[in-house]
């Protein structure tokens, strides 16, 4: 049974009680409002439906000798909570170094954080002998099963690794643990792409990540992430939550730089085994 949300309309004005603040954050209080029989009648009920845009189109992207095809939105979803559906800076940022660098990929076994449509796992796959994308949104996973399809009837000879779609709530060791029932030697590589938008998630996504490196061989495992700047208060966060997980956090030499007008920058996360 679909839930409906109630929407109340005056003027061009929508008010939701979908109980979301300011960038997708849930609100905790909760208000009781009486309405008239007259504002009852503006009542108009739209299901789950009206806040999701999934007008999917194929898009090409480029980056290097690497062809990618995948389907993504071409403007942002009504929701705060879809940022999934679309292809960010810092993806783009990513999947540049990665291409360069790409010999660290050779025969990895690769865990993707906050994958989105799944633009760096797709990429990942030409080089990795595993990758397995993972998101927490369950719209958003949808779309990325969508891309998984899309790769495996491809005729590119380059897509050869099979890419897994997971769901991983950061910070849900239950869900984190599931998967690693199925990979009981871990991975050599965990990555994430502009993954860091709201500061309650930025604790939780360490407390994966560290989970994730803790019993493996420093000398391979690392976390890659590509960080794109939008608040000082996050850029400081972001390193504050490294250390302060016991990892040891390092920008990579020459990966500064301007990226749909905003600064961008790779680091590399490691245990401080």
């Amino acid at each position: 049974m679909v839930q409906k949300n109630k929407i109340q309309v005056t003027g061009a004005r929508l008010a939701t009680e979908r109980g979301c603040g300011p960038w997708g954050k849930r609100k905790t209080e909760t208000s009781i409002t009486t309405m008239s029989t007259e504002e009852e009648d503006d009542m108009v009920c739209l299901d789950e439906s009206f806040f999701i845009n999934d007008d999917y189109q194929i898009t090409d992207f480029t980056f290097g000798p690497h062809l990618l095809h995948l389907y993504c939105l071409q403007s942002s979803s009504t929701d705060f909570d879809l940022t999934g559906q679309l292809v960010w800076p810092g993806a783009v940022l990513l999947n540049d170094y990665l291409t360069k660098n790409a010999n660290m990929l050779q025969g990895c076994s690769c865990i993707e954080l906050g994958s989105g449509v799944g633009l760096t796992g797709v990429l990942c796959s030409r080089f990795c002998r595993e990758v397995v994308m993972t998101d927490h949104n369950d719209e958003v996973l949808k779309i990325l099963k969508e891309n998984i399809k899309l790769q495996e009837s491809s005729d590119d000879s380059m897509c050869c690794t099979e890419l897994k779609a997971e769901k991983l709530e950061w910070g849900n060791s239950d869900q984190l643990n599931c998967i690693l029932q199925g990979h009981p030697e871990g991975f050599d590589l965990v990555l994430g792409a502009d993954i860091c938008f709201q500061q309650a998630n930025v604790p939780l996504l360490f407390d994966t990540v560290e989970q994730l490196l803790k019993d493996r061989d420093q000398s391979k495992c690392k976390f890659i992430l590509a960080y794109v700047s939008r608040a000082k208060v996050m850029d400081a966060m972001v390193i504050n939550e490294a250390i302060r997980h016991g990892l040891q956090i390092n920008e990579v030499s020459g990966t500064r730089r301007i990226i749909k007008n905003l600064e961008g920058v790779i680091f590399e996360i490691t245990t401080n085994h």
